[in-house]
């Protein structure tokens, strides 16, 4: 198992970002939590925290992009795409500004701290956004590409963050790409479209599965937005079902986005959602949230079998 994904971020914000000077942290009172008190300690001149206040600090980051420079805004993933959406959506989205919001603590990540810290309607709304990118890594590599990816991009971006540890899927020589998913395991039967935790749940669900003689190919969609068409058009022909999975809302995330291609282009293939259900969640230890709701190795297992 990796480190939590918080830590891979605060390190990789160090990394990539303490020798460019146009690279600025913004936090609403919760570095710690976001680890990015690690980009604080290195360039306490370029690290501010704003309070508790979301709106003002995505409201900044537009300021701060529009002066050139490279904000990245940080607080759990609940409040940025809540609190924080409408600046969000009046600099990053209309006025294009190349803004970078991490949501940390995504999906049920935050166990105990409930529904209201809680971020699985985070994705839809992003998503929904015009001119967004929307990511959820799955390992250190990723996230560490993320970063850099961050710095370099030239456009609004959401980062969908962990307060977990996840296994480590990539090395670090990988290569990656806006738009582009990375199929990890090969089958013949079915393809599973994940993103974030789920990547490694559907390689365990696909490693199981193997031993009934059912041949599962993985798919890594970390990037949500812009959606990989060609691929999962690519998947839908050679393997003729689908299952996505996500920490996420059936509703209007990668499930969503998965499925918009496929009727769009006539691809007429059955399709299994693994997800939350339209509920909001409870408190309690992660793994028994995650099965309880739906998304964990068996839910993978299960949607598999039925897809079938």
């Amino acid at each position: 198992m990796g480190k939590p994904m918080r830590d891979i971020y605060g390190e990789a914000l160090v990394r990539y970002g303490a020798e460019d000077p146009r690279v600025v942290v913004l936090d609403a009172d919760v570095s710690a939590s976001a680890k990015t008190d690690k980009f604080r300690k290195v360039c306490p001149e370029r690290s501010i925290n704003v309070g508790i206040a979301e709106a003002n600090m995505t409201a900044m980051a537009g300021g701060f992009a529009a002066a050139g420079m490279i904000p990245f805004a940080n607080t759990f993933a609940a409040f940025i795409t809540s609190i924080g959406l409408l600046p969000a959506r009046t600099y990053g989205s209309y006025s294009k500004l190349p803004i970078r919001l991490a949501g940390t603590y995504g999906g049920l990540s935050d166990a105990y701290d409930g529904p209201s810290h809680h971020a699985i309607d985070d994705l839809a709304i992003m998503r929904a956004q015009p001119g967004f990118e929307v990511y959820v890594p799955c390992d250190t590599a990723q996230t560490n590409w993320l970063v850099r990816h961050c710095i370099e991009s030239d456009k609004p971006i959401y980062l969908r963050l962990s307060r977990e540890s996840f296994p480590d899927l990539y090395s670090e020589e990988e290569s990656f790409e806006a738009g582009r998913g990375k199929i990890v395991r090969e089958g013949t039967d079915v393809t599973v479209i994940a993103c974030g935790l789920l990547v490694g749940f559907a390689l365990k669900a696909a490693e199981l599965l193997e031993k009934e003689g059912v041949s599962v190919r993985v798919v890594d969609m970390f990037c949500v937005k812009p959606i990989d068409s060609e691929l999962i058009l690519k998947c839908a022909r050679e393997t003729g079902a689908i299952v996505t999975a996500e920490e996420h809302s059936v509703i209007g995330g990668l499930g969503s986005a998965v499925s918009e291609v496929l009727v769009q282009n006539n691809a007429n293939v059955p399709v299994r959602f693994v997800g939350v259900p339209d509920c909001h969640g409870e408190c309690g230890p992660y793994d028994k949230l995650q099965a309880k709701y739906g998304f964990d190795v068996a839910a993978v297992e299960r949607a598999v079998r039925e897809v079938i």
